[in-house]
């Protein structure tokens, strides 16, 4: 049987040993619960208590001297970012402080992730003569939108973060990355999964262009930084700061995996994990707002189940039998070398469905359960 575990901890500050946090806690929580460890069980950590205690954070101003380092006028066009106070609306306000002119790219019906920015059965029922329409139709049409979760416009709330810095800002709503050229040659793309895909767009446009992986690549006057991701995957720290995202921390893990060795003799993977890659079936929003589930884990942990529809095959292959005669001919399927795709799961890394399990498992912060522990996954 499968199990997981949300396992309390102290609250973590930038201070503490984390190998020593997340150890002792699991092993109290063994002796509370009366289990014990197996090999191949899985440790999760949030990516949060990793940043924190790697003191992974910047400032507003750090990042308005990235963007004045690499933008030397002072417009900016922003491509795609997400609806999100958390995730942007510092971002935003460094923009904003950094350039006086900003022109805002939205995709519609929602962003990336499924943020909604207007109501669809308004939309179908509109003739749109372009493939883009500006703030004015906007608020014609949607001005009374608001977000399902938070309740609040947001194009009001990107729009009162630019003009609190003294800045201007224009609306383009389009899913035509290139329809911003007419207002802007500096391009900021913001998306997440899709940016690679948004950036080519460009690559025949005389534009200086980067993405918010290359913003805070690097430490600005002793910040934080994240060599692969940048800015994304940051999350709101203070209202002028940024937790920022993780770099890879193998030596963090092959620490917490090689003490738990010492104090159970068993064999642990570890894994960091963010946002869990699912989507949410009543608002259609997908929580991975992060660049990656994990960005780091160890060896154990790579690859990907070979799993079978087990339900087909007792229902239609091996009808005719029961009980361990049944369970028998399904491992000996499982064992052939040519197993039938057609017959498989869905392919996903255990990395992504792990992460997903201890995201749901750890809930918000304050349930100060930032380690999961999964076992009895690979038995």
């Amino acid at each position: 049987m499968v199990v997981a575990r949300s396992i309390k901890t102290k609250i973590i500050k930038k201070e503490d040993n984390l190998v020593d946090v997340v150890v002792n806690s699991v092993l109290e929580d063994m002796k509370e619960n009366n289990y014990s460890l197996n090999d191949k069980d899985v440790i999760g950590l949030t990516e949060s208590i990793v940043s924190i205690t790697n003191n992974n954070f910047c400032h507003i101003n750090d990042i308005v001297v990235d963007l004045n380092e690499k933008f030397k006028e002072d417009d900016i066009g922003v491509v795609f970012p997400i609806l999100s106070r958390n995730r942007f609306s510092v971002i935003l306000k460094a923009i904003a402080r950094a350039k006086k002119d900003v022109t805002i790219l939205l995709s519609y019906p929602s962003d990336e992730v499924g943020n909604a920015i207007l109501d669809e059965d308004i939309l179908n029922n509109l003739k749109l003569e372009k493939d883009f329409f500006l703030e004015d139709f906007y608020y014609k049409h949607f001005k009374n939108f608001i977000h399902p979760w938070t309740k609040i416009n947001m194009v009001d709330y990107y729009k009162k973060i630019v003009n609190n810095e003294g800045s201007s800002v224009r609306f383009i709503f389009s899913n035509n990355p290139l329809n911003i050229l007419k207002y802007t040659k500096n391009i900021l793309i913001s998306d997440i999964h899709t940016r690679f895909k948004t950036y080519d767009k460009f690559k025949n446009s005389d534009v200086t262009i980067f993405k918010l992986d290359e913003l805070l690549n690097k430490s600005i006057n002793g910040s934080g930084y994240n060599t692969k991701y940048g800015l994304l995957g940051s999350n709101l720290a203070t209202k002028d700061s940024l937790k920022l995202f993780p770099n890879e921390n193998n030596n963090l893990l092959e620490s917490i995996q090689n003490e738990f060795f010492k104090q159970t003799n068993k064999k642990i993977e570890v894994f960091i994990y963010g946002d869990g890659a699912f989507k949410d079936p009543v608002s259609k929003i997908w929580e991975l707002a992060d660049p990656v589930v994990s960005p780091s884990y160890t060896k154990g942990l790579i690859g990907s189940p070979n799993e079978v529809k087990l339900k087909y095959l007792a229902e239609n292959e091996f009808k005719h039998l029961k009980g361990e005669e049944l369970e028998l001919a399904i491992k000996n399927y499982k064992d052939k070398t040519n197993l039938d795709s057609s017959l498989g799961t869905t392919p996903r890394r255990y990395i992504d469905l792990l992460g997903s399990l201890a995201d749901l498992m750890s809930g918000s912060g304050d349930r100060s359960t930032p380690v999961v522990l999964i076992q009895n996954y690979f038995r």
